[in-house]
């Protein structure tokens, strides 16, 4: 594929120049590689926030029990040479600012622009469940799982994706698909967005909520299985009550479709399914 957006999806690696508003070189011929990584951990104190701010590269989260947030970071550098690729890796700062109440880890952008290199940082976290997790990237996805404090995950080029999450849910993306599932439903608000890529959402079967979904190229599909109750549908919106109503549930996209599916169906519906069948109560 050609454009930069698709080269961002699927690779999540760009050259440095990219971010500086060039796109003009693949990165096929960086046959030079260098990496380092550390593994650090912080105490963080009940419903502390962690905060991971990154550039280019993936953001994985696994909730925990415990107090303590582990940390392992990867830097990955290419480059037409191993030894340019090791010349790039001290540019790659990561900055580390950790208190009882809050850890912060972040990827530094770097200053300048450079051809021929590209790099990425990974980073795979464990943090208490209780935690409230804030999560950005700008090439690369974001995947959590098990939380159960608020989670707040925004990427431009690449997916979020949220398994058996028990919090309030924001969830952002531009060019990518958010897919999240919800173990239990509680006041907290769910939020779901992206413009080129679709939303779905799993909730639990017996889980209260107030549901407002809309769309401007696509449609929605609700499973039948879902006690939701359909008050309001149109060609781009649709609202309804989940077993009465409840937590606030925000869905949206631009180019896309919208899937609403009980948690227990989680692989039962295919992908490429019609996204325009609501269950319209009699």
């Amino acid at each position: 594929m050609d454009s930069c957006v698709s080269r961002s999806l699927h690779a999540f690696v760009l050259p440095l120049v990219v971010a500086f508003g060039a796109c003009d070189m693949s990165t096929a011929h960086l046959t030079g590689r260098a990496t380092e990584e550390w593994t650090h951990s912080y105490p963080l104190s009940e419903g502390g926030e962690v905060r991971i701010g990154n550039t280019n590269g993936q953001v994985d989260v696994e909730g925990i029990d415990g107090s303590t947030v582990e940390i392992k970071m990867e830097k990955i550098a290419r480059a037409a040479t191993d030894v340019g690729a090791r010349e790039l890796l001290p540019r790659i700062t990561i900055k580390e600012d950790a208190t009882p109440d809050r850890v912060v880890v972040e990827t530094a952008r770097l200053g300048g622009i450079l051809l021929g290199v590209s790099y990425e940082v990974r980073y795979h976290v464990r943090a208490p469940k209780n935690a409230v997790v804030n999560l950005t990237t700008t090439n690369g996805g974001i995947a959590v799982n098990g939380s159960g404090g608020k989670v707040v995950a925004h990427t431009t080029n690449g997916g979020v994706v949220g398994k058996s999450l028990t919090g309030g849910v924001e969830a952002r993306s531009t060019n990518g698909a958010v897919n999240i599932e919800m173990a239990s439903l509680g006041s907290s608000r769910i939020s779901l967005r992206t413009t080129n890529g679709g939303v779905t959402l799993m909730l639990p079967e017996s889980g209260k909520a107030d549901v407002s979904a809309s769309w401007t190229n696509g449609g929605i599909s609700v499973s039948p299985d879902l006690k939701l109750d359909v008050t309001e549908h149109s060609r781009r919106s649709f609202e309804g009550r989940l077993n009465g109503g409840g937590a606030l549930v925000e869905l949206h996209t631009t180019n896309g479709g919208i899937r609403i599916r009980p948690r227990s169906a989680v692989n039962a519906e295919k992908d490429d399914e019609p996204h325009d069948r609501v269950r319209v109560p009699k």
